[in-house]
């Protein structure tokens, strides 16, 4: 694309300066500050309303605001509107997509090798934790339905936990409980702690029907008689004896689900903070272990009895995090030291998701996106308005999403979603045919320049307000203002080159 020096100026922008609003203090803030206090660290500055609108929208629901929605928030002067537009984001639907979405990365709903659930199992376990997403299921009910149910994988969605794990051995079943719902791997637990655990699973049971890819889930009484001499321990140590007359799943999700569970609560509230803020307090988030404390264990303490005390409701964890000044905070740290970003004195910059990034630009664009299986067991496509955030089936991709690094599902891992930015990725957004497509053909773009004929500053300003949730800066209206002699026009090819530009700017592809 040949653009401009001064379009090529705009990429190189910073972000800019940002004013604060009030926000309440809160139990969150007093932990976070107190560490800081301990450390020396000074907290950035609240971040400023177009930085605010436009990070909670991705955060909760992986999109962008609309030009209007970023508009009438930012002229928006009532004190409490960020509290106001957190509770609105909540009802959207969008909410459940994208919570989903990382839900469906932890529990590894994929179709195809390796996971093998097949395509109407994904997609009936995809629209079981959508459903419990929309509907606020509190946690401990939706992890002991996720462990103790019973059934079709058609018609029981619960039950694709089980048969999403690679190989169903009892040690592997136990390993995969801990990884999802205590944040803590096995490989270096004692060989006896583990075999503890599996005890409680030993007893799955999967047949076959006559319904193609069907299969069920069930307490398999005949393998418990061949497995109750197998010693059944918690995690914590404390040893129990199974019987035929309960399923051992019951006996152990009694134990996992416990207000007092030394793991549980603690384990989701550090999962929601790391989906917040790419971090979290134990980094990673399923690496809970004596050898990687928390960064601050009293803002987890907090945190986990707070759930616990709320009935295991995640929402009120979220509403609570995003209404802090924590998670207000600028990007731009006060000192760059090594314990600021561990310890939270700023928002951690990151580059967006995968789908996140590719929704975004099919937004601003008009355009859309196709996605499908690679294996053709049946072959899957997707209606062509369909978001990525909304994907049920790790199986069905792109070559976009392989590209920026979103997660197979095989594994369950946090660290298999890779949104480190390389080389390939940075060349395809400034000169890959498949972005210049959605640029110079993309309705949205025809028709926001169509509206606004006539009047090139606001042209400028709705593009600016659908790529990146604001106005332009004062210097950047004085590079635009070399775009044109025609104060009264401004041309598509201009109009096409700097959305190119907005587009290839950090502020666009990473989350601040």
């Amino acid at each position: 694309m040949n653009a401009s020096l001064t379009l090529v100026a705009l990429v190189a922008i910073a972000v800019p300066a940002e004013t604060g609003t009030r926000a309440g203090r809160s139990d969150i803030d007093h932990a976070v500050s107190s560490k800081l206090a301990t450390l020396g660290l000074k907290p950035a500055r609240l971040c400023s309303d177009h930085v605010f609108v436009r990070r909670v929208f991705l955060d909760m629901l992986g999109k962008l605001p609309t030009a209007e929605e970023a508009r009438k928030f930012l002229e928006d002067e009532h004190r409490d509107k960020r509290d106001a537009l957190i509770e609105r984001l909540f009802d959207r639907k969008e909410f459940a997509d994208y919570w989903a979405m990382h839900w469906s990365d932890v529990l590894r709903v994929k179709s195809e090798f390796p996971i093998n659930l097949w395509p109407n199992a994904a997609q009936a376990y995809h629209e079981w934790i959508w459903t419990s997403m929309r509907q606020n299921k509190p946690y401990d009910q939706f992890v002991r339905e996720l462990m103790t149910s019973s059934g079709s994988n058609f018609r029981v969605p619960a039950v694709n936990f089980y048969r999403a794990v690679q190989n169903r051995e009892p040690d592997e079943l136990a390993e995969a409980v801990a990884l999802a719902f205590m944040g803590t791997r096995t490989e270096n637990w004692p060989k006896q702690q583990l075999d503890g655990m599996a005890a409680f699973f030993s007893c799955v049971g999967f047949k076959r029907t006559a319904e193609w890819k069907e299969e069920i889930v069930y307490f398999d009484t005949q393998s418990f008689e061949k497995q109750s001499s197998r010693p059944a321990m918690f995690p914590d140590g404390k040893a129990t004896r199974i019987s035929s007359a309960e399923d051992p799943r019951q006996l152990f999700a009694d134990w996992l689900v416990a207000k007092d569970n030394p793991w549980f609560a603690r384990a989701i509230v550090n999962r929601i903070w790391y989906w917040l803020f790419g971090r979290g307090i134990v980094h990673e988030p399923d690496d809970f272990r004596a050898g990687n404390p928390p960064s601050n264990e009293e803002l987890l303490r907090l945190l986990a009895d707070e759930l616990v005390a709320r009935d295991f409701d995640l929402r009120h964890i979220i509403r609570m995090i995003l209404r802090s000044k924590t998670y207000q905070r600028s990007y731009v740290a006060k000192a760059h030291h090594a314990a600021s970003a561990a310890n939270f004195a700023s928002y951690p910059l990151r580059r967006l998701d995968a789908e996140v990034l590719i929704d975004a630009l099919c937004q601003v664009t008009g355009t859309t996106e196709s996605y499908s299986s690679a294996i053709p067991e049946p072959f899957t496509f997707v209606p062509e308005r369909h978001h990525a955030t909304e994907l049920p089936d790790g199986s069905i991709t792109s070559p976009f999403l392989e590209m920026f690094g979103r997660p197979p599902r095989d594994t369950g891992f946090a660290s298999e979603r890779n949104n480190h930015s390389t080389p390939a990725q940075r060349l395809h957004f400034l000169n890959s045919s498949h972005v210049l497509q959605k640029i110079e053909r993309g309705p949205m773009l025809r028709e926001l320049l169509r509206a606004n004929r006539g009047n090139p500053r606001q042209a400028v300003d709705e593009l600016y307000l659908t790529t990146l949730s604001r106005f332009p800066t004062e210097d950047e209206r004085r590079l635009l203002q070399r775009l044109t002699s025609n104060r009264r026009y401004i041309s598509r090819a201009t109009f096409v080159d700097l959305t190119w530009a907005l587009i290839n700017t950090a502020e666009f592809q990473y989350q601040h």
